[in-house]
């Protein structure tokens, strides 16, 4: 029994993994309904749909295509602005195809059937590193501490006799603390695995 429930537990344990992983990721369809074609529009369509996406290190792009109509090729920006797919980067020929963005920075893509991207078929995408929660600020500087002068004595009491002085109490520095780091996305991340780990606890009682 001991041994069937540490199986669960680390089987438990690397499902949520996974899935933590995956919630990073978005899956973007390339052109939404229109897929990759040559698009009525002109290159103009690819333009505007990259332009209400963004893309970050490890979303992926879907190319939805028939096989033998279209491809996708990765090039340089030289090339995606000649048109040019001598050289790409990759390429694909079966539909639909699936890529990974796993650089950030911009990254472009054509069809390298005879007068496809010329008319419009090619993608141009600016991808930017993975967001990770801010972290906190630097704590701030703290008062410089009082100078060693001598503190004035009190006046003297109206009585005419004097009194023992003592000094004020110093003035109190006050820091502040930097705030917490972000905890949403640690607790959001915490608890799918301590949902999943209660449920198979609780299907083995």
């Amino acid at each position: 029994m001991a041994t069937n429930l540490n199986k669960l537990v680390l089987a438990t344990m690397v499902v949520a993994a996974l899935l933590r992983g995956s919630w990073a990721q978005t899956t973007h369809v390339v052109g939404d309904a229109l897929g990759w074609t040559i698009p009525p529009g002109g290159a103009v369509a690819y333009s505007s749909w990259a332009s209400q996406n963004n893309f970050t290190v490890g979303d992926i792009l879907v190319f939805t295509f028939s096989n033998g109509s279209h491809d996708v090729a990765e090039v340089k920006k030289e090339a995606f602005e000649a048109c040019n797919a001598t050289s790409p980067i990759s390429i694909s020929n079966s539909g639909p195809t699936n890529i990974t963005l796993s650089t950030a920075g911009e990254h472009y893509y054509i069809c390298t059937f005879p007068g496809h991207c010329t008319a419009g078929q090619k993608l141009a995408i600016n991808v930017t590193a993975t967001t990770t929660a801010p972290s906190p600020p630097p704590p701030t500087a703290t008062a410089p501490t009082p100078s060693s002068t001598a503190t004035p004595p009190p006046p003297p009491s109206p009585t005419g006799t004097a009194t023992p002085s003592s000094p004020p109490p110093p003035p109190s520095e006050t820091t502040t603390s930097p705030p917490p780091p972000n905890s949403a996305v640690s607790l959001a991340g915490a608890a799918l695995p301590v949902a999943l780990l209660s449920i198979a606890v609780a299907l083995l009682h």
